[in-house]
């Protein structure tokens, strides 16, 4: 049976890697997208226009989903954003439009797809969260907080819906090639570098390939999957 995947934040760096790794292995992916499509359409692969904030728009995408291929077997909540500052700096724009894109948008798009999962008794919800969910990072209040809320969101999620065989886990990816990261100078890149035990940071097509992996297995739920070799103690 073909294996139905759809992934948010499709146009970006580690969207575009998850993409390339699960067609690849032979699944159809719908490829979300909110500013840019860079996926051309073709039998397994459906480009979608997908805005995360909003539930009419994320009601759509999965409808849309679902007409093609009648099922969705994974959702990827991938789609990202920033607006760093110093926390007494903050707008509240600034705070909400994070917030927003990392944990309500995961929240709305797991939202509407449960329901198919639940009723083919099956289903995989992987939510891409960050190591700044357990350490937090100097000038990313507003990140930290929603990404560590998109682990408590895993967790309350995976212990719903396991009766029904639905699972639910999270990634932290790690510091990667992105046009999220493209803004940090050579010396920040160093230094996240040396924050790891291996001294070097993770990759796009790794990061990918666990994914794909976690993807696929049936008896792993809410857990938490850290990727690179950035050490935190257990608090």
């Amino acid at each position: 049976m073909t294996r139905i995947a759809l992934i948010t934040g499709a146009s970006g760096g580690l969207g575009r890697a998850f993409v390339t790794e699960l067609t690849a292995q032979g699944w159809c992916v719908a490829a979300g997208y909110h500013q840019e499509n860079i996926h051309p359409e073709g039998n397994s692969l459906l480009p979608v226009p997908l805005d995360v904030t909003s539930r009419d728009a994320v009601v759509a995408a999965v409808a849309q989903v679902l007409a093609r291929w009648e099922r969705i077997d994974l959702l990827i909540n991938n789609a990202g954003n920033t607006s760093d500052n110093l926390s007494w700096l903050l707008t509240d724009e600034d705070w909400q439009r994070v917030l927003d894109v990392h944990l309500k948008g995961a929240f709305l798009c797991a939202q509407a797809v449960i329901r198919p999962m639940l009723k083919q008794r099956d289903g995989h919800i992987l939510n891409v969260a960050s190591f700044s969910a357990r350490t937090g990072n100097r000038g990313q209040a507003n990140y930290a907080a929603a990404k560590a809320g998109l682990l408590g969101l895993t967790t309350s999620l995976a212990k719903e819906v396991g009766s029904r065989n639905v699972r639910v886990n999270a990634i932290l990816p790690g510091v990667l090639a992105t046009p999220m990261t493209a803004a940090l100078t050579p010396k920040q890149l160093e230094a996240f570098a040396e924050a790891n035990a291996l001294g070097r940071l993770n990759d796009l097509a790794e990061v990918a390939r666990f994914t794909a992996f976690l993807a696929g297995t049936r008896n792993i739920s809410g857990q938490c999957f850290q990727l690179d070799s950035r050490i935190a103690r257990w608090i």
